[in-house]
């Protein structure tokens, strides 16, 4: 029995409307879909080729295969397709290149609209070098004046942003779509949770279709992983065991770095130190390069620079996706120990180790929250704010959660300064004297005019309340800046 389908309406939405577009105008349309493996790029664009009801083609590419190896499977997959009339249409022999493959493809194509699909993109650039200019000229001459959608996938956003960038044949030619995870609102909808258990959940999947499908209804997130944990082929462990191993398959400097994130270092001494060898600790020279692969070409890491008027140090990482990050920081563990039938003392590590995880990994999705209601909300405080970060110094005391301000890495204007309070206790009267203490040292913020934010699971005392607080949140703010 398949598994269900769940979320992206907006999504599918948006895919209709190209092909809405490609009825109306009978030409066609080419969409680059882009976003992190395990995301659900395939299933999202199967779902859509299923209710399109018209003919299609779904071709997926082999990575490490050679040219003549893919050529051979979309041919094969060409005619297995709904998409020519009759078998006997496409030759019974391959092409031995993509610009024959391609006309094998324009020739079967129907006069009413339908759709191509070429998954995993950035694996037939690598196996041809060819590929991307072979496309543009089929596209050009072949397929962009026919009523078809052409939707192109990939994983590796580095590559997917380049296949459509100005310098490359394919440039102008596609609309792009960046498919993200579910937000936390999707995320409590599907699973049909309050907003505390929403944003717990979305912190544990990562907002991943593949693991939300198998998290039952109504299931807060350490209950689901306590069940979990009985099971070591549970999607928990696999879905991001299996983006770690496609991303990095060797245990090389690239991925002893991501594993130093991982576990809790978030400075370039640190990393470089847990990174490093008996020998030492890696040089810069090795590291820098290493932090800008992940960050900027594979963004599994994010960096965050402190937030003020002022130029500030040190950039703090960290991994970019919440379960990954789990997985790293505990369920990697967890699943050993679940793989030796011990699901008691695997859950055991992750509950001792939530509460300090939960508390760092909610930061980064509360400043998105708080950001989004900025450009959304007529109610929010500071309507100039543009971008919410937090700050530090060298010493990281102190360390201050939340800095709204109207631009970064430098702003110009820090408009508040704010607390996370990610536990079962409210925010009282002492975390509000330690904010305004910190918040006194960041560059840029005006006791007078600077505003105080609050954010906390479990509300706040009556104390702060009647104090001068701009801004208070809890769970149900955090989920409702994803509502429309």
């Amino acid at each position: 029995m398949p598994t269900p389908f769940v979320g992206r309406h907006t999504e599918l939405a948006l895919l209709r409307k190209r092909l809405a577009r490609v009825s109306a105008d009978v030409t066609g349309v080419a969409v680059a879909i882009r976003g992190r493996r395990q995301v659900g790029k395939s299933r999202l664009v199967q779902e859509f080729c299923d209710g399109a009801a018209v003919p299609y083609v779904f071709f997926t590419a082999t990575k490490g295969a050679s040219p003549v190896e893919g050529i051979a499977d979309f041919t094969a997959e060409l005619r297995e397709s709904s998409l020519p009339a009759a078998r006997e249409l496409v030759p019974a022999t391959a092409p031995t290149n993509w610009p024959d493959a391609f006309r094998t493809l324009a020739a079967v194509l129907p006069a009413s609209p339908s759709i191509v699909v070429l998954d995993e993109l950035p694996w037939l650039a690598e196996q041809d070098p060819v590929f991307d200019g072979a496309l543009q000229t089929a596209w050009d001459r072949l397929l962009a004046g026919r009523p078809v959608l052409l939707l192109l996938l990939g994983s590796d956003l580095h590559m997917m942003e380049r296949f459509t960038a100005y310098d490359r044949p394919f440039y102008g030619r596609a609309d792009s779509l960046v498919l993200g995870p579910l937000d936390p609102a999707e995320t409590g909808d599907v699973l049909g949770l309050d907003a505390a258990d929403a944003i717990d959940a979305h912190l544990v999947s990562g907002g991943l279709p593949g693991i939300l499908r198998a998290w039952p209804h109504a299931t807060p997130a350490l209950d689901f992983v306590k069940d979990e944990c009985a099971d070591p082929a549970s999607p928990l462990f696999g879905v991001p065991e299996a983006a770690l191993l496609a991303e990095f398959p060797a245990p090389d400097q690239t991925r002893r770095v991501l594993e130093a994130v991982g576990s809790g270092d978030r400075t370039h001494a640190n990393i470089a130190a847990t990174a490093g060898s008996q020998s030492g600790a890696l040089p810069s020279g090795v590291l820098s390069p290493l932090l800008r692969r992940l960050t900027v070409e594979k963004r599994v890491l994010a960096v965050d620079p402190p937030l003020s008027t002022s130029p500030g140090k040190p950039a703090l990482y960290r991994v970019a996706d919440s379960n990954l990050r789990l997985y790293l920081a505990a369920t990697r563990s967890a699943q050993e120990l679940s793989r030796r039938g011990r699901p008691e003392a695997a859950y055991r590590i992750v509950e001792r180790r939530w509460t300090a995880w939960r508390g760092r990994a909610v930061e980064p999705l509360i400043r998105e929250a708080l950001e989004l209601a900025a450009a959304a909300s007529e109610d929010f405080p500071w309507p100039g704010t543009e971008v919410v970060g937090g700050w530090w110094n060298r010493r990281f005391a102190p360390e201050i959660d939340l800095i709204g301000a109207d631009r970064a890495p430098v702003a110009g204007s820090v408009y508040f300064a704010g607390s996370v309070k990610w536990l079962a206790s409210p925010f009282d009267q002492q975390d509000l004297n330690a904010l305004r203490t910190g918040a006194a040292e960041v560059p840029g913020f005006d006791p007078g005019g600077t505003g105080l934010a609050v954010v906390s699971l479990s509300g706040v005392t009556r104390a702060v309340s009647d104090d001068a607080v701009d801004l208070v949140w809890g769970a149900k703010d955090v989920v409702a800046a994803w509502r429309p």
